[in-house]
């Protein structure tokens, strides 16, 4: 008996008590994607109390699974555990009609696919939206590319850091002077995870009034492109590109990370009247009177000049004193935390952002909360991220195909 056929069933009474409650119960998405942006997707479906069922290729599964260069315990990576809670994990040879035969029996049941292969690849697998949709009228279909399914680059590779490069994100990020900087978050993946969860979402709606389903088209380019609005704002307004301005804001100054005695903090003055609560507590209340910084517009065209001032002077006390006079004073302000002080914060505790996860593996570990909280069906973990093909005999079961097990394996069904 293998591991997984060894490990209790994960969607157990108790489990599946606890699903019903959620807003999304009763919603079967069919995770194919790997990496991140899908399976970020998908999590999120999960959390709300969707059944995503994760159909992984036999043998390595998701490639995020062995990927990171680093583990805990386990097989799986970190990443992997981290994107892929409240799921349950098949595995399924696409690549075989036994295992197509099987797929096409969970489309039937399902309301929901998410795909982020190059296009073409899920026609070549026979699982694209014009397959799926004759079995199933109601699905919806998502397609997460790095450029789109049509248009020259369709084809190119999706990766974050081409579609913010390509996107026009890249050559406004940075130091000014120097090359551009990606940023370290994965906005293009994570963007069109969150973009493809609302076209989802919009698409189930929708099917309420139509009774169809349909094919939802999100790429990391238009992800990471959508998301750039002052930047293209800037743009059609002045006909010139926005160049890298450091950590300060296009609309408002000052709005930017500043030097004081012992490291870095922020503070956004991004109006009037905490430009001027800003001048009184730093008891430079004469810098009103200078012409180059009479208002928002003067002050952006002399953004350097009045950095060189302000640094003058928050360079003579702490961070902590500092942030603590401004906040009195109402102007936002902030340290710069690593991801240790801000994930040991007494916010983050009490906002539920750190949350520990029990695994068969892995014993416990932790992992990031909910980023949003619903208050009468708050989300649960209700699902360690699952072994691959660890439900693989239990989804048969509930297909009515678990008598076939055998005959499907003989047919290379599972790899």
């Amino acid at each position: 008996m293998s591991r997984r056929e060894s490990l209790p069933l994960l969607l157990s009474e108790e489990l599946t008590q606890k699903s019903t409650t959620l807003p999304l119960s009763g919603l079967r998405v069919l995770d194919l994607s790997q990496v991140m942006a899908g399976p970020f997707c998908c999590m999120l479906l999960g959390d709300m109390g969707a059944d995503v069922i994760k159909v992984e290729p036999p043998h390595n599964g998701d490639q995020t699974r062995n990927s990171m260069g680093f583990r805990m315990k386990g097989t799986d990576s970190p990443g992997f555990l981290a994107l892929n809670r409240n799921k349950r994990s098949i595995e399924l040879n696409l690549k075989s009609e036994a295992g197509r035969e099987i797929f096409y029996e969970l489309v039937r049941t399902a309301d929901v696919v998410v795909e982020n292969s190059r296009p073409g690849v899920s026609k070549r697998l026979m699982v694209d939206y014009d397959t799926l949709e004759k079995i199933n009228p109601r699905i919806v279909y998502a397609s997460i590319s790095g450029f789109g399914q049509n248009g020259p680059w369709s084809k190119r590779p999706g990766f974050d850091l081409i579609a913010q490069a390509m996107s026009g994100m890249m050559s406004a990020m940075g130091i000014p002077g120097q090359e551009p900087i990606k940023s370290g978050v994965s906005v293009g993946d994570l963007g069109a995870g969150l973009f493809s969860l609302y076209g989802i979402l919009s698409a189930i709606i929708g099917r309420e009034k139509t009774g169809e389903g349909q094919f939802v088209d999100a790429s990391l380019f238009e992800a990471a492109l959508s998301l750039s609005i002052w930047e293209t704002t800037e743009f059609w307004a002045l006909g010139k590109s926005p160049a890298p301005m450091g950590s300060a804001n296009r609309m408002s100054a000052p709005y930017q990370a500043f030097q004081a005695s012992d490291g870095l903090f922020v503070l956004g003055a991004a109006n009037q009247k905490l430009w001027q609560a800003l001048c009184k507590t730093i008891d430079r209340e004469d810098i009103l009177l200078d012409e180059r910084f009479v208002d928002n517009k003067e002050r952006l065209g002399n953004r350097q000049a009045l950095v060189d001032i302000l640094n003058s002077v928050f360079v003579n006390d702490t961070v902590e004193n500092w942030v603590s006079r401004l906040l009195d004073a109402g102007v936002p302000a902030g340290p710069i935390y690593d991801f240790e002080q801000s994930l040991s914060s007494e916010h983050v505790a009490e906002r539920r952002m750190v949350q520990e996860m029990a695994h068969p593996v892995e014993g416990h570990f932790k992992t990031l909360g909910f980023p949003v909280k619903l208050s009468k069906t708050p989300q649960e973990l209700r699902q360690h991220p699952p072994l691959l093909g660890e439900h693989t005999h239990q989804i048969l079961d509930e297909l009515g195909l678990g008598n076939k097990l055998k005959e499907f394996e003989s047919q290379g069904a599972f790899g």
